[in-house]
């Protein structure tokens, strides 16, 4: 009966550990600044039962009359189930403040499947390796093993490897993450929708999923609309004719240009356009109109509205937008 007792004695103190003691540790930890204490809690939520039943039985079979070999296989079986399950905690306790601090730091550490995969694939390894030394397994011959086995899986895999580290060195560069509006020299352009261990998917404005190798994203030349930030400038050119006021036609345009960043969605409010004339054109004089947009999709709506209010602007104070006028002269040539 003592080592029934053991067993119903350790379920009763799980549910009492559940239902008590973790229930008030996690609207406590609803109370704190880190969230990587939820993180914790949370992961151990599910197995926390099982710890409690495994040691119950672990115990249990110290005090039974079971015959030694059964008892140590009972124990060896409870110390395997105890490491697997703390390991799996531990891969999603990692991986879930991976996620927290990419979140905190802003994308310093971008929360993507390479990095969340590579931590759980590594602590997974580790509890194995634990595991078969705790059987009795002597891992030497393994890791030796492992490493022959690795170099000969270096050479064939060269490739997928190559994109591997290219990853890697995308990621923690910081000068592309997914999020960022990017156009590579190759033609592509779109935003990044997430850096995979072996490729970089770009989704352009047709949502098509633009998929490219790791390596060429990496010695590719890349323009980043999003870096260092968002903000861009738009430039419209324009022109009037000679006979223009030119101061006139200079506060004109500069009416027009803030308000269109003050009305329209994509402009940054409180900026301040800047214009300026460039050249004496063959029909016209030329000027230049910069304004700041929030983004790069917005700089189509500013420049859209602005050119439509300027044009209406315009004509309302008699300012005109020449086109080109070409004399032809033609000569008739006839034989004698």
């Amino acid at each position: 009966m003592i080592p029934l007792g053991i067993v119903i004695s350790s379920l009763v103190l799980s549910w009492l550990f559940k239902s008590y003691v973790h229930r008030r540790l996690t609207k406590l930890a609803e109370w704190t600044k880190w969230k990587g204490d939820e993180v914790i809690l949370g992961a151990i939520e599910s197995p926390v039962v099982l710890w409690f039943l495994l040691a119950g039985i672990y115990l249990a079979a110290s005090n039974s009359p079971l015959p030694e070999q059964v008892i140590r296989f009972l124990q060896t079986g409870a110390v395997a189930l105890i490491i697997l399950s703390v390991t799996l905690v531990i891969a999603k306790t990692a991986v879930g403040l991976l996620e927290l601090y990419s979140k905190s730091t802003g994308g310093a550490l971008p929360s993507t499947n390479i990095f969340t995969n590579l931590a759980r694939l590594l602590i997974i390894t580790i509890g194995l390796l634990v595991l078969l030394q705790t059987l009795g397994l002597s891992i030497t011959p393994l890791l030796t093993a492992l490493g022959v086995g690795g170099l000969a899986i270096s050479l064939a895999l060269k490739d997928t490897l190559s994109d591997l580290f290219a990853g890697l060195h995308i990621l923690l560069s910081g000068k592309l993450k997914p999020g960022d509006l990017v156009a590579l020299e190759s033609g592509e352009r779109g935003t990044v929708d997430n850096i995979s261990w072996r490729d970089t998917n770009i989704r352009d404005r047709l949502n098509n999923l633009i998929v490219i190798p790791n390596s060429r994203v990496s010695t590719s030349l890349i323009t980043n609309f999003d870096v260092p930030v968002k903000e861009m400038e738009i430039r419209v050119i324009c022109g009037v004719s000679y006979d223009s006021d030119l101061d006139q036609v200079e506060r004109v345009t500069l009416e027009v240009a803030r308000d269109v960043l003050e009305t329209v969605p994509g402009g940054v409010r409180g900026s301040e356009p800047a214009m300026r004339f460039t050249s004496f054109g063959e029909s016209s004089i030329d000027f230049r109109v910069s304004m700041r947009a929030s983004d790069y999709s917005g700089q189509y709506a500013v420049q859209h509205e602005f050119i439509k209010l300027l044009h209406r602007r315009f004509n309302e104070e008699g300012i005109t937008i020449p086109f080109p006028i070409r004399t032809i002269h033609q000569e008739n040539l006839t034989k004698s």
